[in-house]
């Protein structure tokens, strides 16, 4: 099999990518070229890096490199992702001797992992949302890939996040062949049109239920070219009143400048939800591969809970990807909600490889590996977290 053309383009170099000859060449140069461009912050806001690319016979990965910024989001963080934002969701355990256990558990985690230099890593096709989707990588690939990062950066982690064995089986395997650890990051969920649901009478009629409800709501669909100016900063505070006061200042903080991007460049495909001339709700989801996933997602957490909000942008996802006939990755949290709706678990892994390193760095990765798939997985599928 031909070993695919692997070139490095970094951030001053971005103009001089081939982005017509890439997959999805509009959607990757729109997004990607402001990103190398300018200071990724100015569209993320919590998060600072350097954002190079890399080209792969006909596909562009983005590649984030740091060496420390351990306040920066989880989506370029691991030390947020595996202590700070852990230590946040101990709240939900009912038992406080366990949380304080947990506690002291993630503080001493977090001192080896410093120590460490976890975040010393480079993450290969990080777009900076809550999910990687990926082209077509094929097993083979991963070594090529791998080896030309270490040339590049042979003191850095390498990673990929958002890494579905059942999305990605053949990328996977790749990955194990070539030494990757495999450290769980999430539960997340995933629905198909097509996938025969468990109690598929049941699944079809919440399903009903949620479109009835939509139905009757009063509320107006509002498609993407029907947003505008207008609605900028309303679709910012929609997200960060979910994203961000409600579960954790630590998701990615979206600009005015990522919701314009979007708007205008169509980087995200955004609906909202309008009644009495106010935006109530809002999602942005994207597409790649047959996989679509929404970043953004929101609405006003002041309305009684009885409005269904959340339910009534759900049902617009899900008839989107009907519509589609494409799988819609749900990412993680409300597990009940999404199973009644025809969706089913499966963990997705951060692919950490540390071989080329020394051994003070590796061990921290291996045990956290082994702990996670051997506990943290199994609670999560218990308790539908």
């Amino acid at each position: 099999m031909s070993r695919p053309l692997i070139e490095w383009y970094e951030g001053t170099s971005a103009e001089q990518i081939p982005w017509e000859q890439a997959q999805d060449a509009d959607y990757v140069k729109s997004y990607l070229l402001p990103m190398m461009t300018e200071q990724p912050s100015r569209y993320v806001q919590n998060v600072q890096t350097r954002m190079d690319a890399l080209r792969v016979g006909d596909r562009i990965m983005p590649i984030t490199v740091n060496d420390t910024e351990y306040d920066n989001s989880y989506v370029s963080s691991v030390f947020t992702h595996y202590v700070t934002y852990a230590k946040e969701e101990l709240v939900m355990l009912d038992s406080a001797v366990l949380r304080q256990a947990l506690s002291i558990v993630l503080t001493g985690l977090g001192r080896w992992m410093k120590k460490s230099q976890c975040n010393k890593m480079v993450i290969v096709n990080n777009w900076l949302l809550s999910t990687n989707l990926y082209h077509d990588v094929r097993a083979v690939e991963v070594k090529d890939i791998t080896e030309s990062c270490i040339q590049k950066f042979p003191s850095h982690i390498i990673a990929f996040r958002s890494v579905c064995r059942r999305l990605y089986p053949d990328f996977h395997k790749g990955l194990v062949e070539k030494g990757y650890l495999m450290v769980p990051s999430r539960y997340v969920y995933l629905f198909h049109p097509d996938w025969p649901a468990q109690g598929k009478w049941r699944v079809r009629n919440t399903l009903n239920r949620d479109r009835k409800m939509l139905a009757k709501s009063g509320y107006r669909i509002l498609r993407h070219e029907e947003l505008g100016e207008q609605h900028v900063e309303r679709i910012v505070a929609l997200y960060n009143a979910l994203y961000l006061d409600k579960y954790s200042r630590h998701n990615p903080q979206f600009s005015v400048e990522f919701v314009r991007l979007a708007m205008q460049k169509r980087t995200l495909t955004l609906i909202g939800l309008e009644k009495d001339g106010q935006l109530d709700g809002i999602l942005g989801y994207f597409e790649r591969n047959g996989v679509m996933t929404t970043p953004l997602f929101g609405y006003d957490t002041t309305l009684p809970k009885e409005t269904g909000l959340y339910r009534m942008l759900s049902c617009l996802l899900v008839q989107e990807a009907q519509s589609k006939g494409i799988l819609l990755h749900q990412s993680a949290g409300v597990g009940a909600f999404k199973a009644d709706r025809g969706a089913e678990g499966e963990p997705e892994y951060t692919a950490v490889y540390v071989k080329h390193l020394p051994f003070y760095r590796r061990a921290v990765w291996k045990v956290l590996a082994v702990l996670l798939n051997q506990i943290g997985i199994k609670m999560v599928e218990k308790y539908r977290l």
